[in-house]
């Protein structure tokens, strides 16, 4: 009979003790998923984080005037004042149209409509690099107007090529060549004249009959929708023939604004080289 006891005694010990183990692997098991949760979460929210960190450095900023397709001039708050600053699109090159030394190249004009059609008097972001100006002093870097980021419409669009590629600026490059492929198979504007856009810059020679359009024209989805917005009246006032040593002279002569082309301008008036000397 004691023996029978001592049986029963044993087999009740025995299953308790399995039950024991089985609850503890079933909260070692709910607490391992617990933690897996908590870590998807936690990456989920870190993610969502990094954007909105990436947004939040992003400079607002109104586009004052475009120079031409790569180079604007914008106005933004700084130190409770507003600040106007010449910016350089980073990592891209349209053909020149302001240059004082170089002839107006082909499809620069195009280029520079289109950025004046896109930009002129809107509100847009500015992000930066890791350095921050050239050695002109313009401030580099990319350009959103909306969800768009312009550096990139203009690839998208062939109005210009990657270039201008100086570590530690190379954020978005790899990305910038991949749309340049497609505006290349597409023979978009200045990819439509074969090797007038090369590595090593633009080859106005090549294009017959000095050719300023494309034949071909983008057509895209993701392009933001133009506005025409009317740009402000330029004041120009020179005499004809009129040659000055310095702005002081000119203006004294009632000469400002003065645009490439017209009577008194010349490159040495032209401190930002921008195409418009005795700027006022």
């Amino acid at each position: 009979m004691i023996n029978v006891q001592r049986k029963i005694v044993a087999a009740g010990l025995s299953l308790l003790m399995l039950l024991a183990t089985a609850c503890s692997a079933s909260e070692v098991e709910n607490s391992h998923a617990a933690a897996q949760g908590s870590k998807s979460s936690t990456s989920a929210t870190s993610g969502s984080a990094s954007s909105t960190k990436e947004n939040s450095k992003r400079i607002p900023a109104k586009v004052v005037r475009v120079v031409d397709g790569d180079t604007m001039k914008v106005s933004f708050a700084e130190g409770g004042q507003v600040k106007e600053e010449t910016i350089r699109l980073l990592l891209v090159d349209t053909p020149e149209s302001v240059d004082p030394e170089k002839p107006v190249q082909p499809f620069a004009l195009d280029a520079s409509n289109y950025a004046k059609t896109m930009l002129t008097g809107k509100d847009v972001q500015l992000e930066l690099d890791v350095s921050e100006r050239d050695k002109y002093g313009r401030l580099l870097c990319y350009l959103y107007i909306g969800d768009h980021m312009f550096n990139e419409l203009l690839l998208e669009n062939g109005y210009a090529r990657v270039a201008y590629i100086y570590p530690p600026n190379v954020k978005y490059v790899d990305q910038f060549r991949e749309i340049q492929k497609k505006a290349q198979q597409k023979a978009l504007n200045i990819w439509s004249v074969e090797n007038y856009a090369q590595e090593d810059g633009y080859h106005e020679g090549v294009v017959k009959g000095g050719a300023t359009a494309s034949p071909k024209s983008a057509t895209t989805t993701t392009t933001p929708k133009p506005v025409t917005t009317s740009q402000p009246a330029t004041t120009t006032t020179s005499k004809p023939s009129a040659i000055y040593n310095s702005c002081k002279e000119a203006n004294a002569a009632g000469a400002y604004n003065i645009q490439k082309g017209e009577p008194g301008y010349s490159a040495k008036l032209d401190g930002d080289g921008d195409g418009v000397a005795c700027e006022r």
